[in-house]
């Protein structure tokens, strides 16, 4: 912990009194934080790899200037006012936040684990060199590799690799619930998979509401993701991170690893279940020493048995398995039979069918010239006709929005911290707009959500889910995320009803990032405002 050491602590001060040297009206003179920022003379921001939007924190992948080597950063943001109230301060309790937030990384600044990237660097709130919308930054090793949802972009992991990937991340989790610390490992962008498949935590600065219990919780949404490649717990969480959210039952309760694929060990399947479960349920697992222990057995397990063939698991056998896929024939299936013997029977008579042309064409070799030679042509019976032209493809599925955030030109951001509702996949939490006592554009042009996708793509329509009837929305194409209403380009506007809004875009050109521009209100008792259950993107067929 040399970096750490070689920079000025913050004294242990109960959370809440640490002390601001400045706030951010006293650094207006600071540039804001981006690619290409310099933060504290020393670590310069490269590529933003994810949000934790209930922490506040941002996760960027940079580089130290000093020692010439890739470094994670996690930045805590100004959070937009929750009422999207105009003028005063922004963010009034973030200073307290930011500075419990700090101290708890400082106390933590000893641990080392191979299961946790190790603490460099802190830099506390108003530290020289920190940029004017941030209220502090922690410094980690960065984790070589790739994120949950690279890890099972091409495919579910065979049960015993997310059993062995996992080990390292709860072993990190059981030695800092010793030590009295939290590692934050219950949102998917925080952690990573090692190039030789270790599940590592990447970006410090944990929420400083969460408990132990958080932790379990994580541990279990990791090894329920490696197995599922779908994410258990925040939908929202889910989305960001380019993840699925996983099933769930009518009741509530999330479909277990076991009913999404076949040959999960039932020790496998049982703590990922009990550690996602209610902390009241039968069979809640409450600690991350019980899951390193389960996981440990399981990998030591299979390890005493390599020399029997595995359990069939889903997943086609690797290369380098020792034991192949060889697994003996189903049992004969009467249907299939009977397609069989249907298939035979047409290619005896297609073969007798050959033999007789053949036998026809020997036979005018010794025959009159003039006598009528039979010919057998695509015509003859039993042919099959060509199929028709012209069928409709499939209508593709919805497309996953990797991010979204509040545009507006004017600064006030309206609840900015609940925008990522319209992506969660449930209609009944929304977003909305301020109550406004006018109706745009009288106190400003209007207000607008910023969808974007992982990669550019053709749109066929979207669906909006609104209550706010007579809602007008402009569809607009935008080349960067953060552009503003002006630099957009307008594809099509729509008028929204109570209930569900089909809107077409075909015919638009393939787009990375689409702004949902409200130019006009719904009226809301004595005011004006539009509320946003969801959205929803659809591929062009």
């Amino acid at each position: 912990m040399s970096e750490l050491a070689s920079r000025p602590s913050l004294p242990s001060e109960p959370p809440g009194l640490i002390p601001v040297q400045a706030g951010p009206a006293d650094r207006d003179d600071v540039p804001t934080s981006g690619p290409g920022a310099l933060l504290a003379g020393r670590y310069r921001l490269r590529t933003r790899v994810g949000s934790d939007l209930a922490a506040g924190a941002e996760f960027w992948r940079a580089e130290d200037t000093v020692l010439r080597r890739d470094v994670a950063v996690t930045l805590l943001r100004i959070l937009a006012p929750e009422h999207g109230a105009i003028g005063g301060d922004e963010d009034p309790t973030g200073a307290a936040r930011a500075g419990e937030m700090i101290v708890r990384a400082l106390r933590s600044g000893s641990f080392e684990h191979p299961g946790c990237a190790r603490l460099l660097d802190v830099l506390a709130p108003g530290a020289p060199g920190l940029p004017a919308d941030v209220l502090g930054a922690a410094v980690t090793e960065w984790v070589n590799g790739r994120s949950l949802a690279e890890a099972v972009a091409e495919g579910m992991l065979r049960p015993l690799a997310a059993a062995r990937a996992v080990v390292p991340l709860a072993a990190a989790a059981e030695e800092a619930h010793r030590h009295g610390f939290v590692l934050g490992c219950d949102h998917p962008q925080r952690v990573r998979v090692t190039p030789d498949g270790r599940a590592r935590m990447c970006f410090a600065l944990p929420r400083p509401d969460l408990r132990p219990a958080d932790d379990v919780r994580g541990v279990g949404a990791v090894l329920f993701t490696l197995l599922t490649s779908r994410w258990p717990l925040s939908g929202a969480d889910a989305a960001r991170a380019g993840l699925a959210a996983a099933a769930r039952t009518a009741g509530g309760a999330l479909e277990p690893p076991s009913a999404v694929r076949p040959g999960v060990p039932l020790e496998l399947d049982t703590v990922a279940r009990g550690t996602l479960s209610p902390e009241n349920a039968p069979g809640h697992v409450h600690t991350a020493a019980a899951v390193h222990r389960v996981l440990g057995d399981v990998v030591t397990e299979d390890e005493r048995n390599a020399l029997f063939p595995p359990v069939h698991d889903g997943a086609p056998s690797d290369p380098d398995d020792v034991w192949q896929d060889g697994r003996p024939a189903d049992p004969p299936d009467p249907v299939r039979r009977k397609r069989l013997l249907v298939g035979l029977a047409a290619l005896a008579a297609a073969v007798l069918l050959v033999l007789g042309y053949v036998g026809v064409q020997v036979m005018t070799l010794f025959s009159d010239p003039s006598t009528p030679t039979i010919v057998v042509g695509p015509d003859a019976a039993g042919a099959e006709p060509a199929p028709a032209d012209g069928e409709a493809a499939a209508p593709a599925g919805p497309i996953t929005v990797a991010d979204v955030r509040v545009v507006d030109d004017v600064g006030d951001s309206d609840n900015a911290n609940r925008v990522t509702r319209v992506i969660d996949g449930d209609p009944g939490s929304a977003w909305s707009t301020v109550t406004y006592r006018q109706q745009f554009p009288a106190l400003k042009p209007g207000v607008g959500i910023m969808a974007s996708f992982a990669s550019a793509v053709q749109l066929s329509e979207l669906s909006i889910t609104s209550p706010s009837a007579g809602t007008t929305v402009e569809v607009r194409s935008a080349a960067t995320a953060d552009a503003s209403v002006d630099d957009t380009t307008l594809i099509t506007e729509a008028t929204l009803t109570a209930g569900t809004t089909v809107v077409s875009l075909d015919g638009s050109q393939p787009v990375e990032h689409v702004l949902l521009w409200i130019t006009e209100l719904a009226p809301a008792g004595d005011g004006f405002s539009s509320e946003v259950g969801e959205v929803e993107f659809r591929r062009a067929g």
